[in-house]
């Protein structure tokens, strides 16, 4: 028996937008009562295939930008208001509309505000928390520019408000970034209907930053690489010091990721996220204190897992944050903060990166050498059919995804039960059907797993026994992530014919 429709691949990211633009053009027109033009943008969420959390200590992570994604329009209007629409928000709990009020961005003196002062008044309405995201967007860009005025935002964008529609189809809480692909997508629609076109990793470094400034989310910066600058069917390759991007790697033929959602939702911006980044930037300033000044770049991982053997068992296990401000003073980081009655494990959290970076070199290096053999097998055999894929670098491969996904658990306490499950499901069924690893993605606490397996039924069908199984033990149905597509700088920002 075939595959049920539960695999079936999302349309193409062209067939989504000509949805989207059918959308903004009809049932949606009359939200649109500003005098100009309509311009969109479309950015993909991520699969998290090997890196996660490490990217905030300077790791090399590996993300896959999904098919589904999110859509944002925006037209400028002649006063100062701010009306965010998001299509089917609501079936969250949360207001389907907010306005928001350009002078809770900008003073009476057309000076931006503090952003601690923002995010306060964007924090005051309830529901209305996920338009910090958008808003917190233009705030960063009003910022950027002001610094070229003295301190006063550019007229292009200090005097207008704006008709902001968003449709999405990256579920929320799930941990395929939802939020980055709301960030890319309003950033980019935004630059284009302003005319101010920053450079590509400075569009994905104002998306993180309204984040972290105005959202309060610590988050790193491969999500918003990864939405912006990804390209379909291949592996963003980030070294996060602080984004450089090192190219891009095709899936090797015969390998898929995907990821399955477990429904369990998960936030960048919960106490088990946070908790593992201050101990691991605990984990760094002790090695700062200790070694006389390595690492004073603030990248854990510009240790190898050798070198951070030497100081490890100098890093207490355990540390209140009261302890840490006595013994050692401020944490090197400048998204989070100690909290005094909070007991970290600055040891494990330290060590998670450095040993996940390594996972990283390891997992990118056995990519290359499958497509290197696909392409000496297909040019030397090519009356034979297409080579099939090579079992043994995928088992390989597979086992780093289960190290790292242990690792999650183990280190750095961002396991659940439910994502646990669906792991060893598919370790149960393993290679011999077509499942090679499995790992919990991004900030962990629920959210997806990926999956490493074959293309094809023989693949599908195992995937199907676990989402059953899965079902049966949790009555919860998990929901497959599939496909891939072009990031929002492939794609491009799209003017919207008024209709």
């Amino acid at each position: 028996m075939a595959s049920t429709t539960r695999f079936q691949p999302l349309p193409d990211a062209e067939a989504q937008w000509k949805a989207f633009a059918e959308l903004v053009q009809t049932s949606e027109s009359g939200f649109f009562d500003g005098p100009g033009p309509i311009v969109g943008a479309r950015a993909p969420g991520r699969l998290d295939v090997l890196g996660g959390i490490a990217d905030y200590s300077g790791s090399m992570v590996l993300e896959m930008p999904i098919a589904a994604a999110t859509f944002v329009a925006w037209q400028w209007r002649e006063d100062r208001l701010l009306r965010i629409r998001s299509i089917g928000i609501d079936r969250e709990g949360l207001l389907p509309e907010v306005n928001v009020s350009l002078d809770d961005l900008v003073d009476t003196q057309g000076r931006v505000r503090p952003a601690e002062e923002v995010q306060e008044r964007l924090r005051s309405v309830p529901g209305a928390h996920w338009a910090s995201y958008v808003a917190g967007c233009f705030y960063v860009m009003l910022a950027a520019y002001s610094k070229m005025t003295h301190g006063v935002v550019d007229a292009r964008l200090g005097d207008r408000g704006a008709n902001i529609l968003i449709r999405s189809d990256v579920p929320l809480g799930a941990g395929v970034s939802s939020s980055a692909a709301l960030e890319v997508a309003t950033m980019h629609a935004l630059s284009e209907a302003a005319g101010i076109h920053p450079s590509d990793l400075t569009l994905a470094a104002w998306c993180q930053r309204a984040e972290n400034l105005i959202v309060g989310a610590p988050c790193g910066i491969m999500d918003q690489v990864t939405s912006a600058l990804g390209q379909e069917n291949a592996l963003v390759v980030l070294q996060c010091q602080p984004h450089t991007l090192l190219g891009h790697q095709p899936v090797p033929p015969g390998w898929r990721f995907l990821g399955l959602d477990s429904r369990v939702k998960h936030s960048v911006g919960g106490r088990a996220y946070t908790r593992a980044r201050v101990g691991a930037f605990m984990g760094l300033k002790i090695i700062q204190l200790e070694s006389g000044g390595k690492l004073l770049e603030n990248y854990l991982c510009r240790m190898d897992p050798k070198e951070f053997a030497e100081y490890r068992d100098l890093i207490p296990e355990t540390l209140t944050g009261a302890e840490y401000r006595r013994l050692y003073g401020q944490l090197p980081d400048r998204v989070t903060r100690v909290d005094p009655e909070e007991t970290y494990h600055p040891r494990a959290c330290a060590e998670h990166p450095i040993l996940e970076n390594d996972r990283v070199r390891q997992f990118f290096g056995l990519m290359q050498i499958a497509v290197l053999r696909a392409t000496e097998q297909s040019s030397q055999g090519g009356l034979h059919g297409s080579p099939g894929p090579d079992r043994e670098l995928m088992q390989r491969a597979g086992q780093l995804m289960y190290e790292a996904h242990a690792s999650y658990s183990e280190r750095v306490d961002l396991g659940s039960a439910e994502t646990d499950l669906l792991v060893e499901l598919i370790r149960e069924r393993g290679p011999a059907r077509g499942l090679f690893g499995a790992k919990i993605t991004g900030g962990g606490a629920g959210g997806t797993v990926a999956v490493l397996c074959t293309e094809g039924e023989e693949a599908e069908l195992a995937l199907e026994e676990v989402c059953r199984e899965y079902e049966q033990r949790t009555g919860i149905a998990p929901r497959p992530i599939l496909g891939s597509s072009p990031g929002a700088v492939a794609f491009g920002a799209r003017y919207i014919d008024r209709g």
